[in-house]
């Protein structure tokens, strides 16, 4: 139905092939199915799944109240809408984690991330976090590891400990979540490139850079977190902020004017919305109710 040409094994093997090029992917987060489309149109390397950005779209704070169903729901079909990786916010392993990986593994997921957090977890760049104790954290990882089927999913896993214990005790953190099986790392709220640094030179696999704005971290550029050695960045709540910005402006807009007239220029078209969508390639030959060409339509 959405013309792609990969399954999800085969995104998985490109994904892995693309980190050992040792080039900086870059996955701007998507609120939703077409906004993976966009961000594969545009020609980024994968696709984030944020489940701070979906706890958002339900309307409730970001405290460890969406479950498992609701996550690889909407993961599956954000997922399945381009031939890149996404990859996916598993909060603390939804309180079995290798249920969480067996799922996400079978909805098409190239990999998923759990953090060190307490259950009753919170967005990583807000203050009064609370963590668990390293070893517990070694055991859910090794959990994890062994219950993915595909050696290519990912098991990427966060540490929230820079802003609890420091960086120095997240060190210690990083190099037991690596000895126990983690296929990537993403050490959350760096403050600055001291910090992203001193990660890099512990760190003996691949790295995730967290660029999101408004928190604990300085946003770093592209050539900047290259320059740095990490592997993958993600955009996380991005394009989600630009969205609901510029909704909020137009609403307010129609209000006070009582018409949509002085907004149109911040709107997608009907012509760019139906080239996004692929209307023609859903046309069939002989039925009028497909036959649809964007031509015409501004």
């Amino acid at each position: 139905m959405h013309f792609t040409k990969k399954n999800a094994g085969e995104k998985r093997k490109d994904f892995l092939n693309s980190l050992k090029e040792n080039k900086l992917l870059r996955f701007p987060g998507a609120y939703n199915p077409l906004c993976a489309k966009l961000i594969a149109e545009i020609g980024f390397d994968g696709v984030y799944i944020s489940g701070g950005v979906m706890a958002n779209d339900l309307g409730i704070p970001d405290i460890g109240l969406t479950t498992l169903d609701h996550v690889s729901y909407r993961a599956n079909q954000i997922s399945k809408v381009t031939d890149l990786p996404s990859i996916v916010d598993a909060d603390t392993g939804f309180k079995d984690c290798a249920k969480t990986v067996s799922i996400f593994e079978k909805k098409g997921l190239a990999g998923c991330h759990i953090e060190d957090q307490i259950d009753e977890k919170r967005c990583g760049h807000l203050d009064n976090k609370e963590i668990i104790s390293k070893d517990d954290m070694v055991k859910k990882i090794k959990i994890a590891v062994k219950a993915r089927k595909d050696k290519n999913f990912l098991i990427i896993v966060r540490t929230d400990a820079n802003t609890v214990e420091g960086i120095e005790k997240t060190i210690e953190r990083i190099k037991a979540y690596e000895n126990a099986g983690a296929d990537m790392i993403f050490p959350e709220a760096m403050k600055d490139e001291k910090e992203f640094e001193k990660v890099r030179k512990a760190s003996e696999g691949f790295l995730l850079a967290n660029m999101t704005e408004f928190g604990k971290s300085k946003l770093l550029n592209k050539k900047e977190l290259e320059n740095l050695g990490y592997n993958l960045v993600i955009y996380p709540v991005t394009t989600q902020r630009l969205a609901m910005s510029n909704v909020e402006i137009g609403l307010r807009t129609i209000f006070e004017d009582g018409d949509q007239n002085n907004i149109m220029d911040k709107m997608q078209t009907r012509k760019r919305l139906y080239e996004l969508v692929e209307y023609e390639k859903y046309n069939t030959p002989g039925k009028k109710i497909t036959d649809f060409s964007t031509e015409g339509h501004e």
